[in-house]
């Protein structure tokens, strides 16, 4: 029979350095890789540090806008009188505006300016021969003087019109209605107003 095979003495190629102790164990190889490569857990992020900043300036444009807001409740924009004056010159011409056939429906007392009830109707037979051409409302202190300009004719059947107007504040409005043959007739009405109106 043949020689038997005598071990030659080698070791397994790749467990050398395990078992010498001069490598790292599978182990230690998976635990240290995952101690690099594992994304660290996510806490809450510290606060900026030019949160501070930006919320200084916040504060500053707020301030500013309430400046400015207090300016305009406290110095309005309001027109005179004159200026109504030239207003109506402008729209008529030389006509004359005469009291009459108007009537104009306004609160004597509006709580808030910015939204009035207004109607205004004019007596009319609203024929091809004789109609309301237009009905205009003016303002003696609004910033500007011309509220409304409604253009009618005979086929609205009825001379009236409704709309919510701003009163800046408390004074004289003015409604004045134009014909067809050219006359021009008005009515006024004093109105208090409450809170003004930021027109």
């Amino acid at each position: 029979m043949g020689s038997a095979i005598k071990p030659s003495g080698r070791r397994p190629v790749g467990r050398g350095l395990e078992e010498q102790g001069r490598g790292p164990r599978y182990e230690d190889r998976v635990t240290t890789e995952n101690a690099f490569t594992r994304p660290a857990a996510r806490g809450p992020r510290p606060p900026l540090a030019v949160s501070g900043i930006h919320d200084a300036g916040r504060r500053r444009a707020l301030g500013a806008l309430a400046a400015g807001v207090c300016l305009l409740i406290t110095r309005p924009a309001i027109a005179t009188p004159d200026e109504l004056v030239v207003a109506l010159r402008e729209t008529f011409g030389d006509r004359k505006i005469q009291p009459g056939r108007v009537r104009f429906e306004l609160p004597r007392l509006a709580e808030n300016g910015n939204i009035v009830p207004a109607l205004v109707s004019v007596d009319s037979p609203m024929t091809e021969q004789d109609y309301v051409r237009a009905i205009h409302i003016f303002s003696e202190k609004n910033p500007l003087p011309r509220i409304l300009e409604m253009r009618l004719g005979p086929h609205n059947g009825r001379a009236a019109v409704s709309a919510r107007i701003r009163m800046a504040t408390t004074q004289q409005v003015l409604a004045v209605a134009e014909m067809s043959d050219g006359t021009l007739w008005s009515a006024a009405v004093d109105i208090d107003v409450t809170v003004s109106s930021c027109t």
